[in-house]
């Protein structure tokens, strides 16, 4: 479907980033209290993956009008089969009802059946996944084919039927756990697609070496990741990480592993035996680590959820803090 596209480079440039601050007129809220629509259901060709395809549900905003000219930002989810679990209807229908975010179009993408094989880590520049072997088997075997299917495939199918606003600025992606993992990727390797990150859990403890404690502090992949690649653009990032979500303290700090390896992926790392890894602090993006108490404006925020388990019930008390992160109205 084509459109016109009315907003110019500059004007468009502007708004990169800001998306989640700027305060909304009542002209661009939902009706109040407009049911949210069915969701719509569909299957999407995957040719990497085939004869399966993916299953993709769409959730538009209350008023969405087809023939209207008005156009939406776009929120994509990895396992979107959890939909009902994290409570994604009841949670945007209360938020429209509280006037408290922008209207925007969520696609849920259900996840395929190798789960631990299509989440996780890639190298766009040299077309490959970035494989860890763990206890459970490998992960993210065939992380490259599934980003590159969600960033060159689905994001255009879903641009060609609905009215979503153009340019990775108003495209976000979420997952939790594993599939956090992918959306953190997602947002590092196709940054000229998605233009704003959530990650809930997120496995950012996925390592090269195994030896020891010291050795997968220093070798942890999404770490290393961002240590050794120059960051393509300051997106906004939301990360969320409960306090009872694992025992593991591989450092013995009396931190869990939970939040320790999402803190040094922010914050940076420097081993006991000298060796560091770059974190995103060191890459120029500022830094909230005590969101949302602390109110201040930043690149990145961390949100420590207070008894929160690795499980689908704290990712659902995780969502609408980070919809009012992304879409909030100020």
């Amino acid at each position: 479907m084509s459109r016109i596209r009315c907003v110019s480079l500059a004007v468009a440039l502007a708004l990169v980033g800001c998306a989640a601050i700027t305060p909304a007129t009542s002209t661009q809220l939902a009706p109040a209290d407009a049911p949210l629509p069915a969701a719509q259901e569909s299957q999407v060709a995957a040719p990497a993956f085939a004869p399966g395809q993916v299953t993709v549900s769409v959730q538009l905003p209350p008023g969405y009008d087809p023939a209207a000219r008005r156009e939406y930002p776009v929120l994509y989810v990895n396992d979107g089969q959890d939909m009902p679990a994290v409570r994604l209807r009841e949670t945007l229908q209360d938020l429209y009802r509280e006037r408290a975010i922008r209207p925007v179009i969520v696609v849920a993408i259900h996840m395929l059946p190798d789960r631990m094989g299509t989440y996780g880590l890639s190298d766009r520049a040299h077309a490959r996944s970035v494989v860890a072997q763990t206890k459970y088997g490998p992960v993210g075997a065939r992380a490259h084919d599934y980003s590159g299917w969600v960033a060159h495939t689905l994001v255009p199918w879903v641009d060609a039927r609905y009215r979503t606003q153009p340019g990775p600025e108003a495209r976000a992606i979420l997952g939790w756990s594993l599939g956090a993992l992918n959306a953190f990727n997602l947002g590092w390797q196709y940054p000229d697609v998605f233009g704003r990150i959530g990650a809930f859990s997120p496995s950012f403890w996925l390592s090269a070496d195994k030896r020891d404690a010291e050795v997968v502090q220093r070798t942890r992949l999404a770490q290393r990741m961002v240590d050794g690649t120059p960051p393509r653009t300051r997106s906004p990032m939301f990360f969320a990480v409960g306090t009872e979500e694992e025992s593991d303290d591989r450092d013995g700090d009396g931190v869990n592993d939970a939040i320790d390896d999402t803190r040094d992926l922010i914050e940076g790392w420097q081993g006991r035996d000298g060796n560091t890894l770059k974190g995103l602090r060191q890459q120029g993006y500022t830094i909230n680590l005590d969101y949302p108490a602390r109110s201040a404006r930043a690149d990145v925020a961390l949100y420590t959820l207070q008894g929160g388990r690795h499980e689908q019930a704290a990712w659902a008390r995780m969502l609408p803090v980070f919809l009012r992160w992304a879409y909030g109205v100020q």
